[in-house]
């Protein structure tokens, strides 16, 4: 990556969160944000996520609020409940479509696109925004077993960074988890969007 290079981010959060717990380790997302933004100038960060609707001011409600203040763009989608062949109730929320229009949309205004994903699904995605002249990089792992990215996707991308690398620089410290009163913004910062241009 350039220092110049305009920087877009597409975080796949469930897909994210799996890869850092298999790892052994939780994102701290404002060290994410700065690793990004020292690495060239970063115009979104986008974090998609499906919610469970009767769920929604649960779990995932803090680090979603804490993210859409400390510059992210959250996109949610509420689930589906459907039933498998065994009579099984199951959620379904598939976000990989909001995630794509948008990457297509900004393909014409970033150098880069950062899709933390290792859905083998978003080789068609990569492919075309290269096509339109845009740099690549995905962001999973190989150092787990199974390993978390499909070997299409790897093939595809420009470049690829092993989650592993990043441990020390986007890895929160465990004792400065974020309480639920953090979280929800006690003591957040203010937007965090003045340094990511629109």
């Amino acid at each position: 990556m350039s220092p110049f290079d305009k920087i877009a981010l597409f975080i796949d959060g469930p897909t994210l969160h799996a890869t850092a717990k298999t790892l052994g380790f939780e994102i701290d997302y404002k060290r994410l944000l700065g690793e990004f933004q020292s690495r060239g100038t970063l115009q979104r960060a986008l974090y998609y996520t499906p919610m469970i609707e009767d769920q929604q001011d649960l779990a995932a409600r803090p680090l979603l609020n804490w993210l859409d203040y400390n510059g992210y763009e959250v996109i949610t989608k509420p689930t589906k409940d459907s039933v498998d062949a065994c009579g099984r109730r199951k959620a379904q929320g598939y976000i990989d479509i909001e995630l794509v229009v948008h990457a297509m949309e900004l393909a014409e205004h970033v150098d880069q696109i950062v899709l933390f994903s290792g859905d083998g699904g978003f080789r068609h995605l990569v492919r075309a925004v290269q096509r339109r002249g845009v740099r690549v990089t995905v962001v999973s792992t190989i150092a787990s077993r199974p390993v978390m990215i499909a070997d299409e996707l790897r093939r595809q991308a420009d470049e690829f960074i092993d989650l592993a690398e990043l441990k020390l620089r986007v890895g929160r410290d465990p004792s400065e988890r974020l309480s639920p009163t953090l979280s929800a913004g006690k003591h957040r910062e203010p937007a965090g969007s003045e340094s990511i241009a629109d």
